[in-house]
């Protein structure tokens, strides 16, 4: 059973309480490996000052040097395994890398279906089973390359489609990522009932409010409020934020601005 959190910090500590013998005092539960040990060693200098933690994105051609690494280094990572929806061995993939120890899965990305479609369910009955983590990426998603044809929409990624994944798997614990950039409203109240789904504001979003970081006290609204129509008993409603930094390509300095 994972813990109700008493503190924001602490939101993030329960989700890595099962793969951790001591929690850290800070997690960052989003950042993306980049596949040079160089990183690692970089991420692990940045995260010593606070007794920190990172769920890293690792690929699973990655998988046995990231082990190797871990060993080296205890209690400053654990693993994301990265994998596809649609990949038809993302169920062997879930097995292999719960074998390794990994904390969870993600940053699940670009399916070819709604987040929600049934046909995904056999990979989150996995990841329930083996108690693990699932970061999605919800709301609006980067275009890398314009003049490449994409199968890609960020209307199959709405955070809303996290309610019924949520509340199907009772035990999953979920991540969106970004809190569904733009539609935050959306993301706070799909939350707001499913006590097994947190939400990280990485990418833009803290570049792009940071001039009225106020409009996040009415997305977040529920706090202390007694009502039919609020969760009984529920902590802050800034609970449902988990720190996190979107650090990808190396670019170790998005992991100091994201914590600024």
């Amino acid at each position: 059973m994972v813990p109700r959190p008493s503190s924001p910090w602490l939101a993030a500590a329960a989700l890595t309480a099962a793969c951790c013998a001591q929690r850290p005092k800070l997690i960052d539960a989003h950042v993306h490996h980049n596949g040079k040990t160089e990183f690692l060693e970089q991420l692990c200098a940045r995260l010593d000052p606070y007794d920190g933690m990172a769920l890293l994105i690792t690929s699973p051609k990655d998988l046995d040097s990231v082990l190797a690494f871990m060993k080296r280094r205890p209690g400053r990572l654990a693993g994301l395994g990265e994998i596809r929806l649609d990949d038809p061995r993302a169920l062997e993939l879930a097995d292999r890398f719960h074998a390794a120890g990994f904390a969870g899965l993600g940053e699940l990305t670009k399916p070819l279906k709604d987040y929600h479609d049934r046909s995904y369910w056999p990979i989150y009955e996995r990841a329930e089973k083996h108690g693990m983590i699932l970061l999605f990426h919800t709301g609006i998603v980067s275009r890398g390359s314009p003049d490449i044809p994409e199968d890609a929409s960020s209307d199959r990624m709405r955070p809303g489609t996290l309610d019924l994944i949520a509340r199907r798997f009772p035990k999953l614990k979920i991540i969106g990522a970004h809190l569904g950039n733009p539609e935050y409203p959306i993301a706070a109240e799909t939350a707001r009932w499913n006590p097994n789904l947190w939400f990280d504001v990485t990418g833009s979003t803290l570049i792009k409010t940071q001039e009225n970081y106020r409009i996040f006290n009415s997305i977040f609204w529920w706090s202390s409020v007694a009502s039919p129509h609020t969760p009984k008993g529920g902590p802050s409603a800034f609970e449902k934020l988990v720190f996190g930094s979107d650090t990808f390509g190396g670019e170790i300095e998005e992991f100091d601005r994201s914590l600024e």
